[in-house]
């Protein structure tokens, strides 16, 4: 059915839900899987009085995300290669989550997306957004959603 699996997690624990259910799927089907962690940029806010960071704070911003997303790939290849599951990593940095989730499936070829969400409704999804709902309703291959 699903030759190969794109799992996308934040390192939540709700994002830790997805990836075990999609693991755990991947080697029922014998699929291949790809995990992906998307980092985003540095929080700048604008307005009249905006916070322009140094290019040191930036710096070191960048470096605690991609040492996060570096640790938390590790530790997901190596539950998958224990699995049995052949799995490659991602790590994209600087980008908006949905976009780049959406846009992994498609340069690699997935044709399910599995991930996590936090299941929220109302207004605290329209105040906190959700990823996961913007990468069912954009895009173009299934997506599992784990809760």
């Amino acid at each position: 059915m699903y030759k190969h699996i794109l799992i996308a997690t934040d390192g939540s624990d709700v994002g830790e839900k997805g990836v075990e259910h999609g693991l755990a799927l991947a080697k029922s089907l014998g699929a291949r899987a790809t995990l992906v962690t998307v980092t985003e940029p540095f929080p700048i806010t604008g307005g009249e009085f905006a916070y322009v960071p140094s290019q040191e704070t930036v710096e070191s911003f960048e470096t605690g995300q991609r040492e996060r997303a570096n640790a938390r790939l590790a530790a997901v290849k190596a539950a998958a290669d224990q699995a049995g599951v052949q799995i490659e990593t991602l790590h994209v940095a600087d980008a908006q989550p949905a976009e780049a989730i959406l846009a992994a499936a498609k340069s690699h070829d997935c044709d399910l997306i599995v991930m996590g969400s936090h299941g929220r409704r109302g207004i605290g999804r329209l105040m906190l957004g959700s990823k996961t709902y913007e990468v069912v309703s954009h895009g173009h291959i299934p997506v599992l959603v784990v809760r």
